[in-house]
């Protein structure tokens, strides 16, 4: 395991280096490939053996999801706060504050881990959702240090450095889990965590903040936010960003709970299975842009309902490995389709001076949305079982088939590229 971590890193930094040499990025970008994953493996961290934790210390073990709900709410709800704090601070100050958080949320979840404290473990956790809302908006500090010509190469580099964040919490979370000893277990990782966010905050400080350019105020009257949202485009493109975030982080939140506590798998197979997810999570990104280009985003909006449509099948042949590993492989590349759409979909949506109101909605939408699907998932998985899961996910499933019908038409019909 420790090789593999090892080995991680070294791929990391490798393909900084033939990046920053490829593309001629400035000294930023390198600094933003390697830390943009130290601080964002949180994520898969939380995923993997949270609820693991949760289930032994929670009041009740249908609340075993809970702490990723409350990492995905301190994500949404300090959203705005990373931006402001960007604004007023700069990029640099703004995101060590993030790493800081993350060391701090780090520290409170390890004591939480070590006494069995579950309300703890919340506090921790929505102090580590707060971290990761910094962390993404690191992609904007990529943007703004080059010129315009390189934003879709950065855009995409920092996309692919999310691949590493994947491997390396999980990594780090199996490796440290019995450096200290506690009843329950996992003390460690969360040690391990702060200690890797201590890092990434060092290597961090070669960044240089770029000058943020201010936008000129406008007069230009906005329309009602009731208006907006009554546009066909608003809706499909909040629906594929929603029911995507949505679905995925309903049954990628059970999958660990499932695999390890209900079906004896190894932490070490759950581990893979959560690694590989969110893998395909990120991996089709250096093929979407042309996609997009080449097929339009109707027909990936398509395919992406159909791969989670797949996805569901697979996942009720069996509950062996390789169901799980293709189901959820197959489920981060069906989100990655749906955010896409969504993502490229919602400026359509709205003018340059209505663009904070709608995008802060947005989010505000999808990670709730996710929020509350990941709370359910452990509640229904507890009661039902797993196949409960992928039955209440086929209408969701159906209402997309359905949207994606109804924007062909609407392409056709209005002429949307």
């Amino acid at each position: 395991m420790l090789l593999n971590l090892v080995i991680v890193v070294a791929l990391m930094l490798g393909a900084a280096v033939i990046i920053s040499k490829v593309y001629r990025f400035p000294r930023n970008i390198w600094v933003l490939f390697v830390t943009y994953p130290l601080l964002l493996a949180i994520s898969p961290i939380i995923t993997l053996i949270a609820g693991l934790l949760a289930k032994h210390i929670a009041p009740s073990e249908d609340l075993a999801t809970l702490p990723l709900t409350f990492m995905i709410t301190g994500v949404a709800c300090s959203t705005f706060v990373a931006a402001k704090l960007a604004q007023r601070l700069g990029r640099k100050k703004a995101t060590m504050f993030g790493f800081i958080l993350a060391i701090i949320g780090g520290l409170i979840a390890m004591q939480a881990a070590r006494i069995g404290n579950f309300n703890l473990l919340l506090v921790a956790s929505l102090c580590l959702g707060a971290s990761v809302a910094f962390a993404q908006q690191m992609r904007f500090a990529g943007i703004e240090s080059v010129d315009s010509d390189s934003t879709a190469k950065v855009v995409s580099t920092l996309m692919i450095s999310g691949i590493f964040a994947a491997f390396i919490g999980p990594e780090i979370a199996v490796i440290a889990k019995d450096w200290i000893d506690s009843p329950f277990g996992y003390a460690g990782s969360f040690l391990a965590f702060s200690c890797l966010a201590a890092l990434g905050l060092i290597i961090f400080q070669l960044f240089e903040s770029p000058e943020i350019e201010q936008q000129p105020d406008t007069q230009t009257p906005t329309r009602p936010l009731t208006e907006i949202m009554r546009q066909p485009i608003f809706i499909i493109a909040i629906l594929s960003g929603a029911i995507g975030y949505g679905l995925m982080s309903f049954l990628m939140t059970a999958t660990p709970l499932s695999m390890h506590e209900m079906n004896g798998h190894t932490l070490d197979d759950t581990k893979w299975v959560i690694q590989s997810h969110i893998a395909a999570m990120f991996l089709p990104s250096l093929v979407t842009g042309f996609l997009v280009l080449r097929f339009g985003l109707e027909k990936i909006l398509l395919v992406g309902i159909i791969t989670f449509a797949i996805t569901a099948v697979i996942a009720l042949l069996g509950q062996q490995l390789m169901h799980y590993w293709w189901a959820l492989v197959l489920l981060g590349i069906a989100w990655n389709f749906l955010f896409l759409t969504g993502t490229v979909l919602l400026p359509q949506s709205y003018r340059h001076e209505e663009r904070f109101k709608i995008q802060a909605l947005n989010d505000f939408l999808v990670f709730f949305t996710q929020a509350f699907a990941s709370l359910m998932s452990g509640w229904l998985l507890f009661r039902y079982g797993w196949n409960s899961l992928i039955y209440i996910s086929m209408p969701f499933i159906a209402i997309m088939f359905l949207v994606s019908i109804y924007f062909f038409k609407y392409k056709k019909k209005n002429r949307i590229k």
